[in-house]
């Protein structure tokens, strides 16, 4: 069945509101508004003010090379108010890793974004721990080594301060013209985590700028961690890549394996580790900005299986949970429709992790590089996916204005039903939380979105928004945020 939802909206196999889905307690519930900034980045939760109830961490900003007074904000996860607040030179496009470093049992933050911004934040205070002094600042930007930091992990202690130190990338020049090949290289950073200086800086094997966060596990042998990272961007080739945490620190990483590669688009949304193959080694699931899903086998390092979908491209990364009822991982994703910078509509798939066989297909909304997040919405005891879908009003003198809402997508019967959450604005690139904030085991969902009707592409106003539900948590979520409900892109 195919249903037209106001006018331009397409969803297949629609079903009404009902039951569980559409319950909520709207006493816990709230909505921020933070007039004048928007973001890419996604919430993070941890309880800040120790009242018992996570609170929300989430990047902004205006547009590129503008600063922001409000880039990074901290809200009281009862009331939505601002705990605090801090200012960045540029985007904070990254979402925020945590780690107590101060030893007052709360979490402190970490968060990256565009110009070099790195911000480790006290995380009970708001005051800034440190803040990576970018060498190249004074310089022209083609002349710059240092660009965006993407998200950080937190490795074994390098230096022997006792304490985990960070692992990140770096690279991106934005100023740069499309198609461009003479691009600066990206790098594989570790940094103190108690300072923010550098312990060890290897550049691409490749030559190439990079985009994509890393996810990084430890080696069969315990001894060392292993690390997916990857090369290109929308419009230059690049390379999927392993390497190790010990050939970083060494500066030299040209002796990675190269999993994949493409001549024309890169590797930019952040890879997963997972065991599809049940010999307790994690696997490798990532997608290439030209359409693919890749499966490799984390022992052998050789491709499980591979999944194209033509006339797509795709910046997001992938959503794992059990949609069927076997016991190997499946796969959610959402792919954009053309070819950038020409992205219009989404498309969605479903690929079954035991054969690499497509078992949903659809497409859903105006194009969005949020990623799926996993839950039993159902309780029929079968994974369900949480999806941002955008979609277009028209009036009666054909101007368009954009909204949002959330749609829950059961694979049991491959169905697709709304929240019941719509709201003024787009949603660009920032996935949702879900998780128990206030340990009622019942569901929140921490969602943010613009608020400007006629633009996509906009930092002139957001929501952030609790939706507190009565669907019952009856089993750990383990893929409730990006990259994971650990932010870590690790699904264990």
């Amino acid at each position: 069945m195919r249903l037209n939802f106001i006018g331009v909206f397409y969803i297949s196999a629609t079903i009404l509101l009902t039951g569980v889905l559409s319950s909520s307690n709207a006493q816990k519930s709230w909505v921020r508004e933070l007039p004048g900034i928007g973001t890419c980045s996604s919430p993070r939760v941890t309880d800040l003010n120790g009242d018992g109830t996570g609170d929300i961490i989430i990047g902004a900003g205006r547009e590129e090379f503008k600063k922001c007074d409000s880039a990074i904000v901290a809200l009281d996860g009862i009331t939505g108010e601002i705990l605090w607040k801090l200012p960045a030179v540029d985007q904070i496009f990254g979402s925020a890793g945590l780690k107590d470093i101060t030893g007052d049992r709360v979490m402190d933050v970490f968060i990256t974004g565009r110009a070099s911004e790195f911000q480790a934040i006290n995380g009970k205070t708001g005051t800034i721990i440190w803040r990576f002094d970018d060498p190249d600042k004074n310089k022209k930007w083609n002349k710059r080594t240092w660009y965006n930091f993407y998200n950080p992990q937190f490795v074994p202690d390098q230096n022997g301060d006792g304490v985990e130190d960070i692992l990140t990338s770096n690279g991106g020049n934005v100023r740069e013209k499309p198609y461009d090949p003479k691009r600066p290289v990206g790098y594989l950073v570790v940094m103190n985590s108690l300072t923010g200086s550098v312990l060890s800086k290897a550049p691409m094997p490749d030559g190439r700028e990079t985009y994509m966060s890393v996810a990084a596990v430890k080696s069969k042998d315990g001894k060392d961690m292993n690390v997916i990272y990857g090369s290109g961007g929308e419009t230059i080739g690049g390379g999927l890549f392993v390497t190790r945490l010990s050939d970083i620190m060494g500066g030299d990483i040209s002796g990675s394996l190269r999993l994949d590669s493409s001549d024309t688009k890169g590797f930019i949304g952040p890879p997963v580790w997972i065991d599809i193959t049940n010999d307790q080694v994690p696997d490798i699931l990532a997608n290439s900005v030209d359409g693919r899903m890749l499966a490799y086998d984390g022992a052998t390092y050789k491709k499980i299986w591979q999944v194209y979908m033509p006339n797509t491209e795709v910046y997001s990364s992938i959503a794992p949970g059990y949609f069927n009822r076997d016991s190997i991982p499946d796969f959610f994703v959402s792919y954009g429709q053309g070819v950038w910078p020409t992205l219009e509509w989404c498309r969605q798939f479903m690929v079954n992790g035991a054969t690499g066989k497509v078992e949903f297909a659809d497409s859903i909304g105006f194009y969005q590089t949020s990623t799926p997040v996993v839950a039993d919405f159902t309780r029929d005891g079968v994974d369900d996916a949480l999806l941002v879908v955008n979609y277009i009003e028209t009036d009666e003198l054909f101007r368009k204005f954009f909204h949002n809402m959330l749609v829950v997508v059961d694979f049991t019967k491959n169905e697709v039903t709304e929240i019941g959450v719509n709201s003024e604005g787009h949603n660009l690139s920032t996935t949702p939380w879900i998780g128990d904030i206030d340990s009622d085991r019942n569901l929140d969902i921490i969602y943010c979105h613009s608020t400007n009707l006629r633009h996509t592409y906009d930092f002139d106003g957001m929501k952030v928004e609790r939706i507190a539900t009565k669907i019952p948590i009856r089993k750990e979520i383990k893929w409730g945020a990006y990259m994971g409900s650990n932010y870590d892109g690790v699904f264990k």
